[in-house]
């Protein structure tokens, strides 16, 4: 069968831990799914636990990253490795609420392009996290929406759910960390491609240490910030742009046929 919705989950060195968070998502998911777990390395310490995990329930593979180190790069391959027309993000630390997979991936069945999951709309709260990241992402949250008129009050957050044609049209220019949410959303606003939102509780990871390093991806966020605001830009424009600055490293092959578990 195939999948509505391909759920995207970058991991690095996760271990057991991924399988409660695996397992939440098994549950909560009643679209037909197929989970994509992606790592960069075959020794990662969460590889053994989603094969395990593979044998019992054919949705999770785990899948190789093969267009560079770094959550970008895992998160435009799983994309890229999609079977389903929508793919959604999420994190392997349990941040986010697998309940709302299915009502994010309705949203671009709908036809929004980017659908996000905002801690800052109404009914959407964060819980815990750094002071400074909070702040600076409900900043940039706040003035994006009432300056550059993007459909989300959390362009920052990467629990999103995208239209995988779109993400394939626009290209993904990331190479860092997880400043992809903020830069397909604000491509979504120049092309005026919709974008939703619905609210969010996030709960930051009680077990395992974080690897977001605000210094090293800040620039990169701005980047995408700045970007937002400005003329219209059309589906030819985009299109072209990202042929002429998409990375050598080739489509997976394997996209469009089925999958054994790994």
């Amino acid at each position: 069968m195939t999948p509505r919705v391909s759920v995207i989950i970058p991991v690095y060195n996760e271990g057991p831990e991924v399988v409660r968070h695996l397992q939440r998502i098994l549950r909560e998911v009643l679209l037909p799914a197929e989970i994509l777990v992606v790592h960069d390395m075959p020794e990662d310490t969460t590889v053994p636990y989603v094969a395990e995990l593979a044998r019992t329930d054919p949705r999770v593979r785990a899948v190789l990253n093969t267009y560079g180190r770094g959550p970008a790069n895992a998160i435009r391959f799983g994309i890229d490795s999609a079977r389903a027309p929508v793919a959604v993000v999420t994190m392997a630390d349990g941040c986010d609420d697998p309940r709302q997979i299915d009502e994010l991936a309705r949203l671009v069945d709908r036809g929004v392009v980017v659908a996000a999951a905002s801690r800052y709309m109404p009914g959407g709260q964060q819980v815990g996290g750094p002071r400074f990241k909070r702040l600076a992402s409900r900043w940039a949250g706040k003035t994006l929406k009432m300056f550059a008129r993007v459909g989300t009050r959390d362009a920052t957050n990467s629990f999103k759910a995208y239209d995988t044609d779109f993400v394939r049209e626009v290209g993904i220019e990331s190479n860092t960390g997880f400043e992809i949410g903020i830069e397909l959303t604000a491509k979504a606003t120049r092309m005026r491609r919709p974008v939703a939102e619905i609210p969010t509780i996030w709960l930051d990871r009680q077990l395992g240490e974080s690897h977001f390093d605000v210094g090293r991806f800040m620039p990169s966020y701005l980047r995408w910030y700045f970007f937002a605001f400005g003329r219209r830009l059309s589906d030819e424009y985009m299109a072209a742009r990202w042929a002429a600055k998409r990375p050598e490293a080739a489509v997976p092959a394997d996209r469009h046929r089925e999958d054994t578990p790994a």
